[in-house]
């Protein structure tokens, strides 16, 4: 098994592997294009998105700054909207569905160490994906973490309150 096998797979892998990083470090390159665009710049935006994202459907809109470690293994459906300060620790497959919004400052994590000290003395990691439904409200300062999957219509958040629908 490779390395990015294990790391897709919920094995334990190295994380510090020096060619893991390097393609790492060239994904970063594009999410430090992505958000030293300017607002008015909404078509280079779109393209930049194309190229981080492994999937991007129709009408998404991540307002800046987005932080993620790899970008390619995350899937957004359509009409996804991110606030700012999306922080995907996608090392593996985060999948997003349809019409999901989220707030500002929402972590999504899929990264995870060892509890046996030993083995987080070697640098070792393994990931779990997370899932998250279509029509589902994330609200600001989320945190999902590895292997978490959100239905279909739920609303995630710390201390809301929603006084009415209209």
């Amino acid at each position: 098994m490779t390395l990015e096998e294990r790391m897709l797979n919920g094995k334990l892998y190295d994380c510090a592997d020096e060619k893991l990083q390097a393609q790492q470090r060239a994904l970063n390159e594009l999410v430090f294009d992505y958000n030293n665009t300017r607002p008015s710049d909404g078509q280079r935006r779109q393209e930049l998105l194309r190229q981080i994202f492994q999937d991007m459907g129709e009408g998404c809109y991540i307002e800046p700054p987005l932080h993620a470690n790899w970008g390619k293994y995350t899937h957004l459906g359509d009409f996804v909207y991110a606030n700012f300060n999306l922080t995907l620790v996608d090392d593996t497959h985060v999948y997003i569905g349809n019409h999901v919004m989220i707030g500002p400052n929402v972590t999504i994590d899929t990264g995870t160490h060892p509890v046996c000290p030993e083995l987080r003395w070697h640098a070792v990691q393994y990931n779990l994906p997370v899932r998250i439904g279509d029509n589902v409200w994330i609200g600001a300062g989320a945190i999902l973490l590895p292997g978490v999957t959100i239905g279909e219509n739920s609303v995630i958040g710390a201390g809301s309150v929603v006084t009415h629908d209209i």
